[in-house]
């Protein structure tokens, strides 16, 4: 996720990052009695930036947008804090060859408008969300699902309205037929993008996109743009992860110092990243409420292969930059030992994650500048980092562009962007000038995630427009593999071969550094760095 969660890209991601223009904050609820600050009593408030699109879960890639679609709705399954498969609105899933999936759901599931959650409501909505004339980012997700190119073709028209490979059995029955055996699918059903929407929001996807009905532990309540968007709990809710607080208002905020400071002042209650600026002083400042935690995330800077710097760019140039950044000295004062030095491409904590032990991940300044004039350096001799503003990514940014001016002779300019959404609206418009920060937090606890769904040519996340028949070949090879254990190996090769071709840059392993404050207990973080918001309670 982008940026640091779901498929996400994160604000800081999946960064956590946050975004949004304006300062969150007194907005109170249409429900129950209000606390200071216009809260509702009994509710929570949670640092959130404006998500880039309307929360709706095929539409949804990066990190802000992702909280409020775990909000609003539930798909399958999920994982626990180990990475370890949790079902929720299913009661299995089951294959004998990984190719044919069966799918029995638990009876009883509604969404908040009432109508029931059945076969059909999942079959429905991954065809809808497939379909090219529909325009959903994350469409990408449902191609190993027999039919998926009718419906969503490379070039030209549909051809068919529902992929071939979706059956409905009966009201809490349905199969999946894919295009060929994909071991681990059932972990990709763990991902938000596979969650159900009501018939309403295919019938008036505008209309829904202002007022969303899902089938989750929240019920939509109100948006107030680049400010606010509040939820109440839904009383109704079957699945396991029930709020145990009576509602959330996630809060925008400008910056993430301006974040700190409410937090401070008791105006918001949760803050997801603290700002490098906060970083030496904020454990001081709360205490036992400070967090700081591992989770599966990976930070890099992703060059533009269609930019005019790295257009048809030799491997070389990009490994020399690579090799030009002093990760660890970055980590540990910059970022004052929040982070830790990326050793590959995906984070510790997924299956199939290994340290590769290449140059091209390792600081060598000499071996940089060699390498970036035998591949004949970039037009220009200069080339920009883009970044969002509002995720506290300006005093890395610009001491990475300095170790690359230095260790190269390279020209390196940070590129600021006043918010996350800008910066994703750019990467989505190919207008990136050279490079731009990336950010992946875990959407499923496999390596794959962090190359199939960010660097298969094919790949909605992929906004580098990195593109390598080898190394799609391998992915595909690793798809189609017997097992899950022999899947995750055949990834593992395609990383060792990425690691000459470099479709990124990746520089740190997230930490989450959050806090919050006096009036709230039971703060917990999940294992791809977001809080868990349903068991937040207020005191």
């Amino acid at each position: 996720m982008r940026g640091a969660r779901s498929a996400k890209f994160a604000a800081g991601a999946i960064t956590v990052v946050m975004a949004v223009t304006a300062c969150g904050g007194g907005d109170s609820g249409d429900e129950g009695g209000k606390s200071k600050n216009g809260k509702p009593e009994g509710y929570v408030s949670i640092e959130v930036g404006e998500p880039q699109n309307a929360p709706i879960p095929s539409d949804t890639n990066e990190s802000n947008g992702s909280y409020l679609v775990k909000a609003l709705f539930s798909q399958l399954l999920e994982f626990d804090d180990k990475g370890e498969k949790v079902y929720l609105n299913a009661e299995s899933v089951e294959t004998e060859d990984s190719k044919t999936w069966t799918v029995k759901l638990k009876d009883g599931w509604t969404f908040h408008d009432g109508t029931k959650v059945t076969a059909q409501s999942y079959v429905d909505t991954w065809n809808w969300a497939a379909h090219i004339k529909n325009n959903q980012k994350n469409s990408f997700w449902f191609s190993d699902i027999k039919g998926y190119s009718e419906v969503h073709p490379d070039k030209g028209d549909a051809k068919a309205d529902t992929m071939s490979g979706l059956k409905v059995v009966d009201d809490t029955t349905f199969t999946i037929e894919l295009e060929g055996p994909v071991p681990y699918f059932e972990y990709k059903l763990g991902y938000t993008t596979w969650a159900p929407l009501p018939k309403s929001a295919m019938d008036d996807p505008k209309a829904f996109a202002k007022k969303p009905i899902g089938n989750g532990p929240y019920k939509f309540e109100k948006w107030t743009h680049n400010k606010l968007f509040q939820v109440a709990a839904n009383a109704d809710y079957k699945g396991e992860d029930k709020a145990a607080n009576k509602g959330i208002q996630f809060k925008n905020y400008s910056t993430p110092e301006a974040a700190y400071q409410e937090l401070i002042s008791g105006n918001v209650d949760v803050v997801r990243q603290i700002a490098s600026k906060d970083l030496p002083k904020y454990k001081s400042d709360l205490g036992d409420r400070a967090i700081e935690q591992p989770y599966a995330a990976v930070q890099s800077i992703v060059p533009a292969y269609y930019s005019k710097p790295f257009k048809d760019v030799d491997p070389k140039v990009v490994q020399g930059i690579s090799m030009a950044i002093d990760r660890e000295t970055i980590a540990k004062t910059v970022m004052n030992g929040t982070r830790e030095p990326a050793t590959s491409f995906t984070p510790p904590g997924v299956m199939g994650n290994q340290k590769l032990d290449l140059p091209a991940l390792k600081f060598d300044p000499a071996e940089a500048k060699k390498l970036v004039k035998e591949g004949g350096g970039v037009p220009g001799n200069k080339i920009w980092i883009q970044f969002n503003a509002d995720g506290g990514h300006k005093e890395w940014v610009t001491a990475v562009c300095e170790n690359i001016r230095q260790n190269t002779g390279i020209d390196c300019v940070p590129d600021s962007k006043p918010d996350f959404q800008t910066d994703l609206d750019l990467r989505d418009a190919d207008k990136v000038k050279g490079m731009y920060r990336g950010g992946w937090v875990a959407d499923y606890p496999l390596n794959v995630n962090f190359m199939r769904e960010l660097y298969h040519t094919k790949a909605e996340a992929n906004s580098g427009r990195f593109s390598d028949k080898e190394i799609d070949g391998l992915m595909e090879k690793g798809d189609r593999a017997e097992t899950l254990e022999e899947s995750v190996k055949l990834y593992q090769e395609a990383e060792q071969k990425m690691a000459e071709k470099m479709p990124s840059i990746p520089i740190f392993n997230y930490k989450i550094n959050a806090g919050y404050g006096k009036g709230v207990d039971n703060v917990k973080v999940d294992w791809h760095g977001d809080i868990v918001i349903d068991q937040v309670t207020a005191k």
